[in-house]
């Protein structure tokens, strides 16, 4: 019983810490820092930013193609610094976990090969000049990481079966939406990371959609091209307005479908009649409100730096209450008598 409390503070600790890491690395990303430091896993040679001037002169004489810019290099380190700190704590989590019966021994090592993943990806992201397909999957390894935090979470925190009312084709039907769900809004996060990899937040600065005819622009060819090979530095982005407003009019074409999908959730979700269902419609509802407006309010006030980490954050904590929605209904189950509901327990989140 102690092991188990020990394991899920120490989950605790690392969801706090992957949530930061998240928000670090959107800001540094938006902020133009994403090459503060032009290698890995230092900056310019050293553990810490260069500070003083004959450091910077140094610096500058290694690394002469990247001038020393100290609140970006300072950015991108700090970054690393709270990024290397959450790889410790999951390789602990991972080892406590192992040694347990928590959750068998793949759960773990997936954990693990997640942050291997993520600190590789880190290094191509800096030694490839922010390649885009390079930083979208960096991306979606932190979101990986964060679902996989949370679904660990929601596993440790329930060890009784729900007892429901519930006949097994609207179950099936119920389970099956969520996954489709999950997959759809994971596509979007996918689309999001794309747009701002490849710098095509700002394409379009109207609503509903786009300005002018963009119907004339398209360029779906060049727009989801993932190998863009030949250039020396990706910063700032390499396509022309074509691609990158296609890039942008299909993540709010995106936003659209998955607002759909996620409000048929929570009617299928209401309708389900299930233990604690409320508490998973509420929290997908005011994720999904808070995702809509942010969204709204990128175009509207141009892209405002907190604005757009606030809708990555956003983003990440949707998508963890669409993980623990599956865990919810995915749980092993039994049929309850409509004579003994009354004793049945709550299920927890």
């Amino acid at each position: 019983m102690q092991g188990r409390i020990s394991i899920q503070r120490l989950t605790w600790l690392a969801l706090a810490m992957t949530f930061v890491v998240i928000a670090l690395g959107a800001y540094t990303r938006l902020a133009d820092a994403g090459l503060g430091c032009p290698d890995w896993p230092g900056c310019y040679g050293k553990i810490a930013v260069p500070m003083q001037p004959e450091d910077i002169a140094k610096a500058e004489m290694l690394f002469p193609e990247r001038a020393v810019e100290t609140h970006k290099a300072w950015l991108e380190m700090i970054h690393r610094y709270f990024a290397g700190t959450l790889g410790l704590v999951v390789f602990a989590l991972s080892f406590l976990l192992w040694k347990s019966s928590a959750t068998g021994k793949v759960f773990p090592i997936v954990l693990s090969a997640v942050i291997i993943a993520q600190a590789a990806l880190g290094m191509w992201t800096v030694t490839l000049k922010l390649m885009p397909v390079i930083v979208m999957l960096h991306l979606l390894g932190g979101f990986t990481l964060f679902s996989l935090l949370a679904l660990l979470m929601c596993r440790l925190r329930n060890t009784q079966n729900a007892s429901i009312n519930l006949s097994h084709s609207s179950l099936s039907t119920l389970r099956g939406f969520t996954v489709f769900a999950t997959g759809v809004l994971l596509l979007q996060i996918m689309l999001g990371g794309w747009t701002s990899s490849n710098y095509a937040a700002l394409m379009c600065t109207s609503l509903p959609i786009c300005q002018g005819d963009w119907q004339n622009h398209l360029d779906f060819g060049n727009a989801f091209n993932f190998i863009q090979t030949g250039f020396e530095n990706y910063e700032f982005g390499v396509l022309d307005y074509g691609a990158r407003m296609t890039i942008h009019v299909t993540h709010r074409v995106g936003a659209l479908i998955t607002t759909s999908a996620l409000l048929s959730l929570m009617v299928l979700l209401w309708r389900s009649s299930l233990p604690a269902a409320k508490v998973y419609i509420r929290a997908i509802g005011f994720g999904l409100a808070v995702q809509v407006w942010l969204g709204i309010a990128n175009v509207i006030f141009h892209l405002p730096l907190i604005n757009a980490v606030m809708h990555n954050l956003g983003a990440a904590l949707l998508l963890v209450t669409l993980v623990a929605t599956n865990h919810f209904v995915w749980a092993r189950v039994t049929a309850s008598n409509p004579l003994t509901q009354d004793s049945e327990r709550e299920y927890s989140v």
